[in-house]
Order: structure tokens, then sequence, then C-alpha cells
């Protein structure tokens, strides 16, 4: 999972026909949306990641890389709109350069940070994106499941595209959906594997290729959590279910190149020996804790250097952790990267200057990049915590099958609360100064109103603002109307997520899809207070566009 808490926080259902978009005022009535204001809350930073240390080898193998990065990003295209070719040349046609460079930034005529809000003149985006027909309605797709059962696992599978065949729903399998562009990709890691020189890339990158053209990416999964001796640090292909907002089933094609910063990796590997004690210190009954994960979990904090598909448009990542494949979590756990730059250019542009809008002159003053970088590290590795096979009605499923569509938004908001629940346990064990707990507070409820300026339809986004709404009420945070800023209790914060941490896993264990629909609505509301806080935010990014060099 990724695009954290500070990494950051998401979400979308009757909460949303509720409240405007956090700091989106432009999505709240289509009459007062301004492209060009939106295309202004997205700060342009030229990344100059370091690249002096690579040898000639490793040049090579990153400028292949770099290559099927961009492969990544054309088939992302098409798992947003299937039609995007014509989409795009219709825009181009109006002549309109403003509308034309935000349809690239956005893959798409809608939105990232606007609820996608459609700007190019046509419909809202179809909840199944390309990945289904645009007609299709989750009832629909429901319905015709239950009628079918022999006919849902080629269905629902992460790796096809649904299409109409007559009466019938047909799948389409990604290797055959996609394959001109996958047949090149996949030339381009065969090359990469031919030059490494390093055993354990070498064998990622072949598997990989091979995924590409089978569907089946265990094996490559499994290879790439072996990754070592290397700085250089890629995950390319399909992982991530947040553009299918139909059945959250659907994986998106993206990548992330980066270089491993080791000094950095190793500070913060100490962490992850404590993954096993940390899911026994979760504040649920020991039904809802998970022991059968792997706890293997590398850490490392690396450079960007290239991204491809669904990680280039809307709100940047900061940090990934993978695969989501519960096989390979299960056998080895997952892999945290922290994408320091990416970071860092977000604490410095961002996150640092909405600290005194938010809190009240000495609380603001306690907001740190460090715990930016903690509760982002603690994200990460909380998506290896809690339920992940379970139970249903006497069925075996996953959490994500069983709460669908809602399945991501509750599991990055779990990640954020399970985070800072974790760096409270590594106070508990003097790996971190509990004289810092007011730090950690501070930054995390900054990082929540950063989170909901990208939109509520954004799983981050959503999840940002039901734990604003919880929290609010278990008092772990009040408005000062005099200050015209929030004041922090951390007594009843500490506790506030406890309870919220509780409520969310016990719904995940449960594979409670209603319930969770229920909880969200409940609580992605937010007040006026909130409003008018993120309102005062205009003049500070909502995010960052970065620009990579094209080559190294």
């Amino acid at each position: 999972m990724r695009k954290t808490a500070l990494a950051a926080l998401l979400l979308a259902t009757a909460a949303c026909n509720q409240t405007p978009s956090a700091g989106n005022d432009a999505s709240a009535a289509a009459e007062s949306y301004d492209l060009a204001a939106q295309k202004a809350k997205l700060a342009v930073i030229e990344m100059k990641p370091d690249t002096s240390f690579l040898t000639d080898e490793e040049r090579q193998v990153v400028n292949l890389l770099i290559q099927a990065s961009d492969i990544m990003s054309t088939i992302y295209r098409a798992q947003r709109d299937a039609n995007w070719q014509a989409t795009r040349a219709g825009i181009e046609k109006q002549g309109d350069a403003l509308k034309l460079e935000m349809y690239d930034r956005n893959f798409g005529p809608w939105d990232e940070v606007a609820d996608l809000h459609p700007f190019g003149g046509g419909a809202r985006m179809p909840e199944g994106a390309g990945f289904y027909p645009a007609d299709l309605t989750r009832e629909e797709f429901d319905a015709y499941l239950a009628r079918n059962p022999g006919e849902k696992t080629a269905l629902t599978s992460p790796y096809t595209v649904v299409v109409r065949d007559g009466v019938k729903l047909k799948a389409i399998p990604y290797s055959v959906a996609y394959k001109t562009e996958l047949t090149q990709a996949a030339k381009l890691l065969d090359q990469a594997a031919a030059i490494t020189t390093n055993a354990s890339l070498k064998k990622f990158l072949t598997l990989r290729a091979r995924a590409f053209m089978t569907d089946d990416y265990f094996q490559s999964e499994l290879a790439w959590m072996d990754l070592e001796g290397t700085p250089i640090e890629v995950a390319i292909g399909p992982y991530e279910v947040y553009t299918d907002r139909l059945h959250g089933q659907k994986t998106a094609f993206e990548s992330f190149v980066t270089l491993k910063d080791p000094a950095e990796s190793a500070a913060l590997a100490k962490y992850k020996r404590y993954l096993r004690d940390m899911e026994g210190n979760l504040p649920v009954p020991a039904k809802y804790k998970n022991f059968q994960r792997g706890f293997e979990s590398p850490i490392a904090v690396a450079e960007q250097i290239r991204g491809g598909g669904d990680n280039v448009p809307g709100v940047q990542t900061i940090a990934f952790n993978l695969p989501n494949d519960e096989r390979v979590r299960e056998a080895k756990g997952a892999k945290k990267v922290i994408l320091s730059n990416v970071l860092g250019a977000k604490y410095e542009r961002i996150l640092s200057p909405m600290a005194p809008l938010v809190l009240v002159p000495d609380q603001a003053s306690l907001v740190a990049k460090k715990y930016m970088q903690l509760e982002t590290l603690f994200h990460e590795l909380s998506h290896s915590l809690g339920p992940g096979t379970i139970v249903v009605d006497g069925k075996r499923t996953t959490v994500s099958e069983a709460l669908k569509d809602q399945a991501s938004g509750l599991e990055e908001a779990k990640a954020d609360v399970m985070g800072a629940w974790n760096i409270l346990f590594m106070m508990q064990k003097g790996e971190l100064p509990a004289s810092e707990k007011s730090q950690l507070f501070a930054t995390y409820l900054a990082g929540t109103f950063r989170a909901m300026r990208f939109g509520i339809e954004e799983a981050h986004g959503k999840g940002a603002a039901m734990q604003y709404g919880y929290l609010k009420a278990k008092g772990a945070f009040v408005w000062d109307a005099k200050a015209g800023r929030y004041r922090i209790d951390d007594a009843r914060f500490e506790l506030g997520l406890r309870d919220l941490l509780r409520d969310m896993i016990v719904l995940q264990g449960n594979g409670d899809y209603d319930g969770v629909k229920a909880f969200m609505a409940k609580w992605a509301v937010l007040d006026d207070n909130a409003r008018a806080v993120i309102a005062s935010m205009k003049a500070i990014p909502v995010d960052i566009v970065p620009v990579y060099p094209n080559k190294v």
C-alpha cells in the first residue's frame, strides 16, 4: 500500500455528498471550478537525485528501467480511460494549452486533487475507470457474479480487464489487453537483467519480465523481497487498486525506480525486529491479531529517480509498502521504501508552512520532519499488521476481497492510526524519547489536514477526514476560538488513537462491508472549523509535481 500519512490517508461515500472536498472549493460546485487555480495548487519541483556513485553497469540498468517506467505510464493511461488516445486527441483539438497540460498531469480529464472533477468537457470518471465497461454499475456487476459464480475468479482477478460480450461479461488477461506495451517492457527488463552482475536483481528482472507475459507475479514478488547488494531498488508492475473504485480489485501498473541510502536504511531497520511485538500490542482481542504473516519486512530509505504509471498523477507517493499479495506477505512479509527526496520536498513546501495554520503557536512549533518520516515508516510497517486472510460466513477470504471498494480507504486510515500507535509503543520500548510524544501528535494532526486537501474521493483524503471526525469526538483536540486554531490534548489523543484503531481492526477482521460504509459515513464529515482552516491554506501547495532527469 502507499500514499501515506504522512504517507497520507483516504476515502469516498455518503459523507462525500455531505461535505465539500477538503481544501478543494472548486470541486464543490462546477461553476466555481478554476483550472488555472487547480494547476497552481501543485508546486513543480526539479528533483536532483545523487547518481554520482553509480557504476557504468548500474547506470545502464537504471536507464533501461527509466524507459520501462514510461511504458507503465502508457498502460496506466489505458487503465484510467480505455479510449484515452481519442480523449486526449479531442482535448488537443480544442487548442486549450492549459487543459492539455492538466490532462497530461492527471493522466485523464479528471482532476486528482479536486475529487476527480471533470475538466475536459465530459462526464465524471467511471467508478470502474478503464478496467470495466464505463456503464457497468457495482450493483449490476455484483448481480452478474451472483448469477455466474463460475466466472467470478476470472472477472474479479487483479490481472484482468472486464468487457461486455453481448449480454455476458468477459475477462481479458492483462497480458492480452496490454500485450504490445508489456512485450516492450519485458524486453527492457531482460536487457537490464543481462547487464547487471547482481544475482538478486538479475533474478527479479528476469522473473518480472516473464510475469508480464503470463500474469503470474508470485515468483517475481518473492524475488523482489530478496533484492540485496545493489543500490538499485525498483518496483515495477501491477500493484495498487485505488483506481478501481467499482470493486477495489483491479491492480494498476506503476513503477518506482529508486536508489537506496545504505546508512539511512540501516538506521531505520532496527524497528522491523519489533513487528511481531507490534502485532501482539494491538488493542484488540487475540482473534483479530495476525501472526501468520512473515515478519521479514526489509526497510529502505531511497531517492526516487523516476516514477511511472499510477505513481505519476495526483498526490505523490512518499513511501510504499509492497507487495500486496497476501501469499507473499504470509511467506516473507512486505518491503517498506521511504522516498526521502519526495518526503523532504513535501515537508518543506507543504507540511511545515501548514503547521501554524492548524495548531496554536506553542504546538505548531512541535511539528517535525523527524516525525513525518517516522509516521511514514510506521504507516508502511503497519500495512503488514492486523487482519489479512480472514473467514467470513464460513468462507476463507481476504480483507480486500470482503471489503471490496471500501478496503483501500479503511486500510490506509488503519495504517495511519496504527503507525502512530506503534511509535508510541517504540517510546515505551525506549527506542524513541517518550518526551517527544507531543511532537508526534502535532505532526500527526497537521498531516491529517495535509491529506484532507487531496479530496475525499482519494483514498487517503477520505481516511483523513474520518480520523479527524472520530478523534475530535474523542476530545483529542479542541478548537481554540480566540486563536482560530486547534489545541491538542495529549492524553485524550492517545486514547482516541487506541479506540479508533480497535474499531477499524474489528471491522477488517469481521469483513464487515456494510459496517465500514456506515463507519465512514458517520465520521468522514468535516465541520465549519476544519473547512475554514483548510480554506486558509490557499497559498500553500496541495502537493508537488516532481520532475526527474530522463536519464542518469
